[in-house]
């Protein structure tokens, strides 16, 4: 049987068949700037699962999912925080890996970063301006768009369309208002580095291209990230890539995750601060988070609420009783192929792993049912807990909650009360996000604020 992959690019359900002997699997990682949040949990699970189950069906493979540490955001965060955009980067780098080793992923072969392949960066523009696709104008250097013939054929629009919908200003020295930077002469204060056309920095799209090719060559079998990077990012990725090795495909597959929704102004009312990963790890098992956004198929867009993740937090609780119980028993065995295969037929089209969970489930139902019965429920057992595993599902327990003590509430309520008198209005709207995320409800009357546990 043949693992089939939806391929962004023809818009269609492919056969899944390697270039090589390794699979080659490039993943847009995060901008340095900031904490990440369940949206970036959400690619990173979905591209872990993907790795697991190719490894788990026998493929060897090679990952590389980037850091953007060089952006306009990091400048901005860096000259907010009064530190250097290295110390910005370096924290939030420590901090994403604090992220995926929380929730269960395993690190990439490779996590570039693109400040450590400027030389291939450079080399990379160089090659796309002795080719003329690009040029150099002002100390910057741009991509002339209208030269690649096919560009458009990811996102699926015409050049013309995309500039009237985006309203791009014009830039000076651009020879078309649809070209786009390679390389940004920068000012005098900002992150920079030295170059055939003087001092700059790159541009976002053609980091990712040369750290591709740095690390896995000039055609790769899959690229993934989230579906708000199909334009411009990853066609400018694909232009740039085929026009400066010759046309070769650069990626047979292009896969999106879909994009974490929210219940409007709620999420942060219901949430707290979930949003954050590491913040939910606090309150919710890996486990429960990546079943979460397992039960739905990964390109759609599963909604963030509180809720589902306590709902999947308990479905996570029944399949670690079922698993955990000893099975001593040597009557017949519970028969468990027949579910494995369901699993596998599942995640071969297209990595439907609300079907392959469904598969799972059942099998512990079967083990459950098998046990009152005095069955031998060993092999069923092992195979929960090898499926599972394919899923990033460590199985072990949530962490404990620890809730707020009647004099820290009151605290926060009495501090919510001065920024209400001073007028304060987001600070006591926060502090009243804190007390709900912590089960805590308050209802004001008059002078007086009451308060009680959900």
């Amino acid at each position: 049987r043949m693992i089939q992959i939806y391929n962004s690019l023809t818009r269609s359900k492919e056969e899944f068949a390697p270039l090589g002997d390794e699979v080659k699997i490039y993943v847009c990682g995060v901008t340095v700037y900031d904490d990440s949040h369940l949206g970036h949990a959400l690619s990173s699970i979905v591209f872990d699962v993907l790795t697991r189950y190719l490894e788990y069906r026998g493929f060897k493979v090679r990952k590389v999912q980037n850091f953007t540490d060089v952006d306009d955001k990091i400048i901005n965060r860096a000259r907010e925080d009064g530190i250097s955009t290295e110390e910005v980067t370096d924290k939030y780098i420590r901090s994403f890996f604090q992220s995926i080793d929380g929730l269960n992923v395993q690190r990439a072969t490779v996590h570039p970063r693109a400040t450590e392949d400027m030389p291939e960066i450079i080399e990379l523009i160089c090659r796309l301006v002795d080719g003329g696709s690009a040029y150099a104008s002002n100390g910057s250097v741009y991509y002339r768009v209208r030269d690649k013939s096919d560009y458009g054929k990811l996102s699926g629009q015409n050049i013309d369309e995309m500039l009237e919908s985006s309203r791009i200003d014009i830039e000076e020295g651009k020879e078309d208002p649809s070209d786009f930077a390679l390389w940004k002469a920068v000012k005098p204060d900002e992150p920079q580095w030295e170059s055939p056309w003087g001092p700059g920095r790159p541009g976002w799209h053609i980091e990712c291209s040369a750290m591709a090719f740095k690390h896995l060559g000039e055609q790769i079998d899959i690229h993934g990230g989230g579906l708000d990077l199909i334009f411009p990012h990853h066609e400018n990725e694909i232009a740039q890539s085929e026009s400066a090795s010759g046309a070769v495909p650069f990626s047979k597959i292009w896969m999106h995750n879909g994009l974490l929704r929210t219940s409007g102004a709620t999420m942060s009312k219901s949430l707290g601060n979930a949003f954050n990963v590491n913040s939910a790890l606090e309150e919710y098992s890996s486990d429960a988070i990546r079943l979460w956004i397992l039960q739905s198929h990964y390109r759609t867009n599963p909604l963030l609420d509180k809720k589902l993740i306590e709902t999947a937090e308990r479905s996570m609780r029944r399949i670690r009783q079922t698993v955990d119980i000893e099975s001593g028993d040597s009557g017949d065995s519970v028969d468990f192929t027949s579910y494995e295969q369901r699993f596998i037929e599942a995640m071969d089209d297209d990595l439907n792993t609300p079907k392959a969970l469904a598969s799972v489930f059942d099998l512990c139902r079967e083990i459950n049912r098998g046990r009152d019965n005095q069955m031998d429920v060993s092999g069923a057992v092992e195979t929960v807990r090898r499926l599972t595993g394919v899923l990033g599902l460590s199985l072990g327990t949530p962490p404990k909650k620890v809730g707020l003590s009647d004099r820290e509430i009151e605290a926060l309520v009495q501090a919510r009360k001065n920024a209400r008198a001073d007028k304060r209005w987001d600070e006591a709207d926060s502090v009243r996000d804190q007390l709900a995320a912590s089960g805590i409800s308050i209802s004001d009357t008059g002078e007086d604020t009451v308060w009680s546990r959900d």
